[in-house]
């Protein structure tokens, strides 16, 4: 009887608050309608204008440039995004924001116009940047500081956004394939849909969770982006720095880039003020040990990159081989190459748990089991996967057509690279950052993420003139290098940590 007279936000399910499961659900539907439009964006882009299934008939290049771009902003839009909820309406009206404009964006996209098109792409961007990253600080909301169940209800949380991506890749995939590109945009949006009526009904679940921030005290030692940009354009060094670098880019986009000069030169205006902040965040740090902890943390954000570049040729680069080089024929019937999508968050959800077990063996041997050694085996072990991609060039270049093991095979060392590198990144950053900007480096988090998305959309670009093999040689020769260069370096990087990881250790005991 008692539990019946609970309020709602205080209730529980299997184990965990009730609001987890509004949120998983809400988060499932939203990554359903996300990895769906994903997968046939790049396939709609270069489909033939007069054929089966018309498309927007662009070349491979064209439709990789604008898969980078989109990627990128998703990411950067987090922080914009992150920063509203923070400081002016809470996260759980940010999320509620976010879905309808996702709805909102998803139904346009099923409408056969341009300018439905770019005004869809538009608003997907926006309401991912509202809803992705405040939806997990309120999964966190949901635990009290301390409770065991934390973490296994963010693992409860994971499963939900890989299941949305797998039943995605196989429905949205089909629906586009039968019934043509905008029907598939249109379901993707009728999950998006469900999403948002599973959230604001579950609405009393989540009462205590994501409200209105509070004013910030007068002395709270938390620093805001305003400060940092004016110690950044009040110093001389750091305000240099900055204007040689964004007019230096500036003018190397305008006299070499050939296409999009106005869009390069504003991204390299971005990055070069991202990099003065760096740079004016460095100067402000008290000790000595949050220096070099700092320049760790830099490492990291490179290596969120580059795996990210070489990853997320699975929506580009990837997907177009599987649409034009790939025999897609099995026992009888053709797989729709957005349906191959599929493989990656199948292959999570069966092999999350053993990877992670293997590292915690691993670790209790006494072997290194450090965050940067799972990050730099992550990015060689992804690297590895396109030794499949290079065999299955080769095979077409032989036959003209690739087996699709090749890809599958591709997929499965990508995803044991991910499940090394990505789920302890996030942690890792967390640890590094100091203290007063943690919350700021979380949003250079998402911008190190986006860049990897931009840079992976350039490589493909790239593949219409180097071709596919020199490509996919060239990602793993460099992952594989760059994961070395790390693990050889380990030691001293480990120094400039100051046991960061070992004091976590220390406190659970």
């Amino acid at each position: 009887m008692a539990m019946s007279t609970k309020p709602a936000h205080e209730r529980e399910l299997f184990g965990h608050p009730a609001g987890l499961y509004i949120l998983f659900l809400t988060e499932m539907w939203e990554r359903f309608s996300y990895y769906g439009m994903r997968g046939i964006l790049v396939l709609y882009l270069t489909a033939e204008t007069l054929g089966d299934n018309p498309g927007l008939g662009w070349l491979s290049n064209e439709a990789l440039s604008l898969y980078g771009w989109y990627t990128m902003l998703v990411y950067v839009a987090s922080i914009p995004g992150g920063i509203i909820a923070d400081k002016i309406i809470g996260q759980k009206k940010a999320v509620m924001i976010g879905g309808f404009l996702l709805v909102a964006g998803h139904g346009i996209l099923s409408v056969e116009l341009m300018w439905a098109f770019y005004t869809g792409l538009a608003l997907i961007i926006s309401g991912v940047g509202m809803l992705k990253p405040n939806i997990s600080t309120l999964v966190g909301g949901l635990y009290q500081q301390g409770d065991e169940r934390r973490d296994k209800g963010f693992s409860i949380f994971y499963i939900g956004i890989n299941t949305g991506a797998a039943l995605a890749a196989l429905s949205v995939a089909y629906v586009a394939d039968i019934w043509g590109w905008h029907a598939g945009f249109g379901l993707a949006a009728i999950g998006m849909v469900l999403g948002q009526v599973v959230y604001l009904s579950g609405q009393k679940y989540l009462v205590s969770v994501g409200n209105k921030p509070k004013p910030v005290e007068a002395n709270s030692d938390d620093v805001s982006i305003k400060q940092i940009f004016q110690q950044q354009f009040s110093s001389g060094k750091t305000l240099l720095i900055t204007l040689f670098l964004a007019l230096g880019s500036s003018l190397a986009a305008w006299f070499f880039i050939g296409h999009q000069k106005i869009a390069y030169i504003v991204f390299f205006i971005f990055l070069s003020v991202v990099v003065g902040m760096m740079v004016t965040i460095y100067q402000d740090l008290r000790s000595q040990v949050e220096k070099d902890r700092y320049l760790v943390l830099l490492l990291s954000f490179i290596i969120v990159i580059v795996f990210w570049g070489a990853f997320e040729q699975a929506g580009g680069l990837m997907n177009l081989y599987a649409e034009n080089r790939t025999d897609r024929f099995l026992f009888g019937y053709e797989i729709p190459a957005a349906a191959f999508q599929f493989f990656n968050p199948f292959y999570i959800m069966i092999f999350a748990v053993p990877v992670a077990n293997f590292w915690l063996w691993w670790k209790h041997r006494g072997k290194e089991a450090s965050s940067l050694f799972k990050m730099a085996n992550g990015v060689i072990i992804m690297g590895l996967g396109f030794v499949f991609m290079v065999f299955a060039s080769m095979q077409y270049e032989e036959l003209g057509k690739s087996a699709l093991y090749w890809l599958a095979l591709a997929y499965l060392f990508h995803t044991l690279g991910e499940l090394c590198a990505s789920p302890v990144a996030l942690s890792f950053i967390t640890k590094l950052a100091p203290v007063r900007y943690g919350a700021l480096m979380m949003g250079v988090y998402f911008a190190a993420t986006g860049l990897g998305n931009k840079v992976a959309g350039l490589i493909g670009e790239s593949a219409s003139e180097a071709g596919e093999l020199n490509i996919f040689a060239g990602i793993t020769i460099f992952c594989v290098i760059f994961g070395v260069l790390v693990i050889m370096l380990l030691k001293p990087l480990k120094r400039l940590t100051h046991g960061v990881e070992e004091e976590e250790r220390d406190l659970t005991k």
